[in-house]
């Protein structure tokens, strides 16, 4: 089942990609692939290329697939490790969601970060308090990190 799945949107994706983001198997491994988000316009990551890390489990579509930041990115919603602080990636996960949506929501949380919902207080805290010095630093790890 879950392969079957994974293989219909890999398909889709390659016909109809989100914006800003690509995505596909590493190799012949359908369980592991790798995605590219651009930065998006509107935001401090503009002109980043930020690769990231998905992985399905066997439950897929029934169980999320782990979706972690291999660049480091300076974001409320994501840690050191990379991991994501995102709703559909965890509780409010549905069969009915696509790895497309789920790229494109990782995107949409880059431009509009949920403070409220943290996964590094201390970056939210700076975003809720000085947005001036949290785009700087979020713009600078960017060139540092996710620049080609």
């Amino acid at each position: 089942m879950a392969t079957k799945r994974i293989l219909k949107e890999l398909r889709e994706l390659q016909r109809d990609p989100p914006v800003l983001c690509s995505a596909g198997p590493i190799g012949e491994d359908m369980f592991h692939w790798q995605a590219t988000i651009i930065g998006p316009i509107e935001s401090p990551y503009t002109g980043g290329v930020f690769l990231v890390d998905i992985n399905f489990t066997k439950d897929y579509p029934f169980k999320p697939p782990k979706v972690i930041f291999k660049t480091k990115v300076f974001h409320p919603n994501v840690n050191s490790n990379g991991s994501i602080c995102l709703d559909i990636l965890k509780d409010q996960w549905s069969p009915a969601l696509t790895i497309s949506k789920v790229l494109l929501s990782v995107c949409s949380l880059l431009t509009d970060p949920n403070p409220d919902d943290p996964l590094v207080p201390e970056i939210a805290n700076i975003y809720k308090t000085d947005r001036v010095r949290y785009e700087a630093t979020a713009r600078s790890w960017t060139q540092k990190y996710a620049s080609q």
